[in-house]
This record gives structure tokens, C-alpha cells and sequence, in this order.
């Protein structure tokens, strides 16, 4: 089995979908790389996009034309000023040209060269894509790609023969082996992640990729609780975050990041101030996700806002300081490989229990780590977080990560410092339920679960709720 980095399930992003907007942009760039190592991406002369399955389903309200649009443009969605990607947008469907990695300009009509097939789902994986193009000497060729989930994109091929797996010193694939490797070596849990990614970079790098992480969680929720105003794709969402945070804050004015910050760590430590902050913080995330924003993909952008709202929690209220920050984020991305490993982090395959669930178990076990926690415990946090969140369904409305996604990025982050806290009281060895057994049931119960419940938009409460979106 293939070994992942911790920050392959932690990354920078960008909103509002990993599976539906990073893995396509990305599976248009890898397309693109394609036609230049065969050195026939000069000789383009149109260029067709299929979506398929989940992606066709909600590829609108999730961003998908507009990031498939940026990715064959050749742009960075790490890098992007996201505040100009609706004007590129709407230069490419008012010129009638795409010019693919920005080099090489060909004719492109936007309503017939995307084609959302929404009845056909491709069999290797909900959220499916074909790319093709047709050359000057009228030949063509054609690529699928599959958006897996957290911003990961495989072929089919690539499936089946994996040349490249990198090998680990202490391989963790499924929960168990972690706390056998931590008893044998005489570490925590975060320990032993920290020797692993030394197989795909030094142990100063590690540090400082988690650091860049950090800042990039404390830019965004800074920028969510700025704002104000709807969010985009016509359902008429109010940003709240920004209300609640000056509520909170009570008239108290900043002039910068560190200065809010300061502020927070003086209100009140209630458990209602603490619980109100907590949701202000992953609303803000959501919202500014929601909103085309850079975001930490933690492991997806759906439920980007848990890892986030968890951690600035510790920050503030439990004095975490850089190097408990390092050990969460290491804790939290290996738990995310497990479940990517043995079940899936994408909620065309498995509901919302995939994404808000993982990530609470993720959260969960990060905080359970760094407050003390023994490595059984460790685990323990991160099972009872997914065991409370089994069955969730994914039923976004119009198709956009909106509702019921920001409030239920509150509610994942909730439960996982609930989750850890009963952990941390409690002895594991008389636990009933394994972490790899509640993975398994959760993988058993996406398999069961009806397809209308996973991201289509054809369940739940995307069409019990009455909405007027406007054309696209």
C-alpha cells in the first residue's frame, strides 16, 4: 500500500471543493503536461471537457468549469490572486478563447465545450472527467482522470501500477500498527509521524511546512472574520463570522492579525464564549472557501473549517505555541491517511461522514495528542470523532458548499474537542470500538448508502429545501 505524507492530507487550497475544484484544476494542469511531454500541446486546436457523475451533478455550484477553466490556463490555485478568477472567467466566455497554459490561445465556447454529462458516471470513481483535444492534422486524443477526494487525482492506470510509492521507515496503514511502533520505540504518536515524512523531506523542512500551514490557517480565518456581505452563487447566504466576532470582542478594535489574536486570548474563558469562538472560527473558513478563497484542505475543503477552528481554539485558549502546533497538524495528517488508505475522504463515495467526519477525527486526535494523551488514546479521539459522525450524508443545496456545509463544520469541531476530552479521561483498553473498526464501518456504510446522498444534490435537503438559483 502506498504511503502518504501527512501534508498530502493537510495542504493549501483553494475553495470551495478539493474533489470538485481542486482535483480538476489539477487534472487539467496534469493534462496539459501530458500534451508537452508528447510535444503536441503547439498543435492544439480544440480542447473538449466532460464531467462526469458528481462532478457534472454539482460541477457548477462547487466551481467545477471555472476551475478546470483556470487549471487549462496554466495557473496556480496555491498562487492565483483568487479575487480575479471571475473576471478571467468571464474574459474567456466573452472572447471565445482559452489559451492553454497562457501560451497558446485556441477557439473555446464555454456552453458547448463543457459538457456536464448528468446522467453517465464513469465506473472507477464518482467524479470522473475526460479531456480531449483535436490537433491541426486532425487527429485527436483524449485523457480520464478521477478527482478522488482532498484535491488527489489518479488515472485508472495509475490504480492499478504504482511505480513511484514511497517507503516509510515505521509504515502506519492501518490504526493499530501506530501505538505497536510508539511502544516499541518508547514516542508519541507524533514522534513517529515526524521520522516518517523524513521519507519525503528533512526534519527541518517538516517543521517548517507545518509552520507555513499554520499561517496559512491563521491568514484565512483572519480574512473570514473581515468580511462581510453574501456569498456567492445565489442562494443569498449571509456571512455571520464577522458578527459574531465583534460581538464577541465586545466594541474591542484591532489593527492586525497578532493584535485580534491578543484580543481573544483575553475574553472570557466560558464554556459559551469558548463553544461561540469555536464556530466563529469555522464559519469563518467556510465562508471565505465558499467564496473561491485560499483555504487549508484539511483533508478536504468541505470540511476545511474543523481542523482550523480546532487548533486556533488550542492557540488561544489552551496556550498552544509552535511546537504543540507542529505536533497537532503531524497527528492530524497521519489520521487522515488512514481513513484515505482504508476507506475515502471523498463524499462522492462516502457521504459527509468522509469529509466533516475524517476531519473530526483528525482534529481529535491532534488535540488528544498534544494535551497529554498516551498513543491508544491518541486513537481513541479520533474513533469516538468519527463514530458520532457515521451516516452523514452529503446534500449540499444547489449544489454549492454552502448549507449545510459551513454550520456543520461548527459541529465536527465541537465534537472532536468533545471527542478528545472523553479520550483523555478514559482508559483505552476497555474501549469496544477500534479506530480501524469504526473505518471499517464507516467505508461498509458509504458503500451502502444510496448514491442521491453522496454530493449530487438529489437528496436530502438540496431538494426538500425550496431555492430560485439563477441560470449559469
Amino acid at each position: 500500500m502506498k504511503s502518504i505524507s501527512a501534508f498530502e492530507i493537510i495542504k493549501v487550497g483553494i475553495g470551495p471543493s478539493s474533489s470538485h475544484t481542486m482535483g480538476p484544476w489539477k487534472a487539467a494542469e496534469m493534462f496539459l503536461s501530458l500534451l508537452a511531454e508528447e510535444e503536441r500541446l503547439s498543435s492544439v486546436q480544440q480542447i473538449k471537457i466532460h464531467l462526469y457523475g458528481s462532478l457534472a451533478l454539482t460541477g457548477v455550484g462547487h466551481g467545477t468549469d471555472i476551475a478546470v477553466l483556470m487549471g487549462l490556463s496554466g495557473e496556480d490555485y496555491t498562487l492565483i490572486d483568487t479575487d480575479t478568477i471571475p473576471e478571467r472567467v468571464l474574459a474567456i466566455k466573452h472572447q471565445g478563447q482559452l489559451s492553454l497554459q497562457g501560451q497558446f490561445p485556441i477557439p473555446f465556447s464555454y456552453t458547448d465545450d463543457i459538457i456536464f454529462a448528468m446522467n453517465e458516471f464513469l465506473p472507477f470513481h464518482a467524479n470522473g472527467m475526460r479531456f480531449e483535444v483535436f490537433f491541426s492534422d486532425g487527429t485527436g486524443r483524449s485523457q480520464e482522470y478521477f478527482s478522488t477526494g482532498g484535491g488527489f487525482v489518479a488515472t485508472e492506470e495509475e490504480r492499478i501500477i504504482n511505480k513511484d510509492a514511497i517507503a516509510t521507515p515505521y509504515p502506519c496503514h492501518q490504526a493499530k500498527e501506530i501505538p505497536r511502533y510508539c511502544n516499541e520505540l518508547g514516542i508519541r504518536v507524533s514522534d513517529l509521524v515526524f521520522l516518517n515524512e523524513q521519507a519525503w523531506r528533512p526534519a527541518a523542512e517538516t517543521k517548517a511546512l507545518a509552520l507555513s500551514i499554520w499561517e496559512e490557517i491563521k491568514a484565512c480565518i483572519y480574512r473570514g472574520v473581515n468580511k462581510t456581505g453574501q456569498l456567492p452563487g445565489g442562494l443569498g447566504v449571509k456571512r455571520r463570522a464577522a458578527e459574531i466576532n465583534i460581538r464577541l470582542l465586545k466594541g474591542a478594535t484591532y489593527e492586525n492579525r497578532e493584535e485580534w489574536i491578543a484580543l481573544i486570548k483575553k475574553t472570557k474563558k466560558s464554556f459559551t464564549n469558548i463553544n461561540k469562538w469555536v464556530s466563529c472560527f469555522a464559519m469563518a473558513v467556510n465562508e471565505e472557501n465558499a467564496s473561491f478563497g485560499r483555504v487549508v484542505t484539511a483533508p478536504t475543503n468541505g470540511a476545511s473549517g474543523v481542523i482550523p477552528a480546532v487548533l486556533m481554539y488550542a492557540h488561544c485558549f489552551e496556550k498552544f505555541k509552535e511546537p504543540k502546533i507542529i505536533r497537532f497538524l503531524l497527528v492530524a495528517g497521519e489520521i487522515g491517511t488512514i481513513f484515505k488508505k482504508n476507506a475515502t475522504i471523498s463524499a462522492a463515495m462516502g457521504g459527509c461522514q468522509a469529509e466533516i467526519g475524517v476531519s473530526s477525527a483528525m482534529a481529535a486526535a491532534g488535540l488528544a495528542e498534544c494535551l497529554g494523551g498516551s498513543p491508544d488514546q491518541v486513537l481513541m479521539a479520533a474513533e469516538i470523532a468519527m463514530e458520532h459522525h457515521l451516516g452523514l450524508t452529503c446534500d449540499p443545496i444547489g449544489g454549492l458548499v454552502q448549507i449545510p456545509c459551513i454550520e456543520r463544520n461548527t459541529m465536527g469541531s465541537i465534537k472532536a474537542i468533545t471527542a478528545a476530552h472523553i479520550a483523555l479521561e478514559s482508559d483505552p483498553s476497555a474501549a469496544k470500538v477500534s479506530l480501524d473498526g469504526v473505518i471499517k464501518s464507516m467505508w461498509e456504510t458509504a458503500k451502502d448508502m444510496h448514491h442521491k446522498y453522496k454530493e449530487t444534490s438529489e437528496g436530502g435537503l438540496a431538494v426538500n429545501v425550496s431555492v430560485n438559483l439563477p441560470e449559469c
